[in-house]
């Protein structure tokens, strides 16, 4: 297995691929979940339920997924996949439990707030180092980056609010 040097230790690519994966799907899944139900339901429980939710269920989702998809590509071996499947897993856990800290220690709004701020930096820090590697526009691999996930964080904070105002939930 062909390893790279990637800032303070070696990582292969299958683990680049888990590890980019779980970080960009941990920030964009959970605070999206986040955000929907907070304008939803006003409920730090409910935020706290979802949060754990996804950090066990949406782990092991994505890390059989990219287990799948790296065998479908016939082009890695047995440890590159299970190597990616487990960092994927790890990333994806370790990323969305990592948002249950605002929400323990603040106001259910400041935790949303101090949320978005926390997962915009993971996003945008994996954005800047996956740019640099690649050769790419740092500013323009960040921007569309922190975009798409915009576009989530928004879009499920409309849905929350229609479903409060459509089921009258608060």
């Amino acid at each position: 297995m062909k390893r790279r040097w990637s800032g303070l230790w070696q990582i292969s690519p299958s683990e680049v691929t888990g590890l980019n994966f779980g970080l960009t799907s941990g920030v964009i899944t959970t605070l999206g979940l986040m955000v929907g139900l907070h304008s939803g339901t006003h409920s730090r429980l409910a935020v706290i339920g979802g949060v754990l939710a996804i950090a066990v269920t949406d782990a092991c989702s994505d890390a059989l997924g990219i287990h799948i998809s790296e065998e479908s590509e016939n082009q890695h071996d047995s440890e590159g996949i299970w190597r990616a499947t487990v960092f994927t897993f790890l990333t994806k856990f370790l990323v969305a439990l990592s948002f249950i800290l605002p929400v323990l220690i603040f106001s259910l709004s400041w935790a949303i707030v101090v949320s978005l701020i926390w997962g915009f930096f993971i996003l945008g820090t994996a954005s800047y180092y996956l740019a640099k590697r690649e050769r790419l526009s740092p500013q323009k691999v960040i921007e569309e980056h922190l975009g798409i996930a915009l576009v989530v964080i928004v879009l499920t904070h409309c849905l929350g609010d229609w479903i409060n105002a459509r089921f009258g939930y608060s």
